[in-house]
């Protein structure tokens, strides 16, 4: 029973519940983004390339050769499907340059914007007294050695 409380309570902290909200919120953000690279922004990367879509760029390294990825996997050609990755890799970079700016919004809000917000924000100075006691036992310190 013991172990099922530690568990409890490791489970409950704060950090535990946050990275699954973050997981959770994070598969919606990326369905979102899949969505944008898929039906937004590679169909006029492939316009602007002739009419090409990435993901019928493969090389069949065994099987039949054939025009689209569809038809080759279907005749159950064994296909290197570079046109794929390439549609990741975009996929990776506009997610990271989301949450990059998304994070980069929620620093300067959350960050002092200015000089004056920035000392008020640092803890004040320790009161004179509290500082001569200080050297004082400092001092102490340095003659019982």
């Amino acid at each position: 029973m013991r172990i099922f409380d530690e568990f409890k309570k490791f489970a409950m902290r704060g950090n535990v519940v946050d990275l699954a909200i973050g997981v959770v919120i994070g598969a919606a953000f990326t369905g979102i983004v899949n969505s944008l690279v898929k039906d937004v922004i590679m169909p006029p990367i492939g316009l602007a390339l002739g009419g090409i879509d990435f993901a019928n760029f493969f090389i069949t390294l065994k099987g039949p050769h054939l025009a689209t990825l569809a038809e080759a996997q279907k005749a159950a050609a064994v296909t290197l499907n570079y046109g794929a990755f390439i549609n990741t890799i975009i996929n990776f970079l506009i997610v990271a340059l989301a949450l990059f700016l998304l994070i980069r919004s929620i620093n300067r809000l959350t960050t002092p914007e200015t000089p004056a917000e920035a000392a008020e924000a640092a803890p004040p100075a320790p009161p004179e007294e509290v500082l001569l006691l200080r050297e004082i036992r400092d001092s102490l310190k340095a003659q019982s050695r």
